[in-house]
């Protein structure tokens, strides 16, 4: 059977496809960290990952995985407990309503909810139910998908150390829409030791069939530089009126960290929170053109690499 397998495919790809499959405990002690991550990189990006003395963006956020801990970090990972964090650094303002946090998929009362909201899992990426109208949802469907989430560990699927220990919950949270009925923009602001050097703003980012992603400088220029997506030139994004207060609290919610991703909405002049991410897009997100990359590497400056080891997965902390 082996024999067949690597007919089929090479190593790299049977143990990815294995791991985006089949997750959990069972294969925590299957392949390091530090393996895992050097596949998954070599299989993505198309060239070896450089863990000896990185230089570009990319390799150093694989160190960080590997040699950097912060426990203030996986508070901020949790869709539940950021918020917190949010409220005492920048203010309760910025958060979005919350209508709920269950953790069991049975404490959902969907008669109990208002016609749209949004469901998001605590512990990991991607796990999202957007209802625009209640009525329409395949409930059955959508807790069987949760339940799914609940028993899954995403920290095992992606080796990012800040989801290992975050407490599977589901929130529930107000249902936001762009004004007239545009396209929601994620407005997402790449800090480097507390300094953001650029913004995104995504389209379409739960579609990633249609997921288009423009950069701008701090002073609202289109930059020609892309990062995993194309750019979206059909479309006019004007400079929100408030950049200014934008980019003070990306920076009070970044201070803390060697780099973090701090996301906003802007809606009707509103400044609405996001999600604080340490790994964009894994480390794994194809930046062009590659001397951007080498750039946004020089901007990252990081941390000593402590000397005490978590034996339990090969990381360093």
């Amino acid at each position: 059977m082996k024999t067949i397998l690597k007919k089929l495919f090479n190593e790299s790809e049977i143990i990815i496809y294995l791991y985006d499959r089949i997750t959990g405990a069972y294969f925590k002690n299957f392949i390091s960290d530090e393996r895992l991550i050097r596949k998954k990189f070599k299989n993505r990006l198309g060239r070896d990952l450089q863990l000896d003395n990185p230089v570009k963006f990319n390799d150093k956020l694989q160190w960080l995985k590997l040699n950097w801990y912060d426990p203030l970090a996986t508070k901020c990972a949790d869709k539940y407990e950021v918020r917190e964090f949010v409220s005492e650094t920048i203010g309760e303002e910025y958060l979005n309503e919350l209508y709920g946090v269950y953790e069991s998929v049975d404490e959902i009362d969907i008669d109990k909810l208002p016609n749209s909201f949004v469901l998001k899992g605590t512990h990991g990426s991607g796990y999202n139910v957007i209802c625009k109208d209640k009525n329409k949802m395949n409930w059955d469907e959508e807790f069987k998908k949760m339940r799914r989430w609940l028993r899954l560990n995403y920290f095992w699927k992606v080796r990012q150390w800040v989801y290992k220990d975050i407490k599977p919950r589901i929130v529930c949270e107000k249902f936001i829409e762009q004004e007239e009925g545009a396209e929601l923009r994620d407005y997402r602001f790449f800090c480097f030791n507390g300094n953001p050097k650029f913004i995104t703003v995504d389209f379409s980012i739960t579609n990633k069939k249609n997921t288009r992603r423009n950069l701008y400088d701090l002073d609202w220029n289109l930059m020609e530089q892309e990062i995993a997506y194309p750019r979206e030139l059909n479309l006019k994004v004007d400079k929100p009126d408030k950049l200014d207060k934008m980019i003070e609290l990306s920076k009070k919610l970044s201070a803390n960290f060697p780099h973090a991703r701090v996301d906003f909405y802007y809606i009707d002049n509103r400044i609405i929170f996001g999600e604080i991410t340490f790994f964009h897009q894994g480390g794994m997100g194809k930046i062009k053109p590659l001397e951007f990359e080498d750039e946004m590497g020089s901007w990252l400056k990081l941390p000593k690499k402590p000397a005490i080891t978590d034996t339990s997965n090969g990381r360093n902390l």
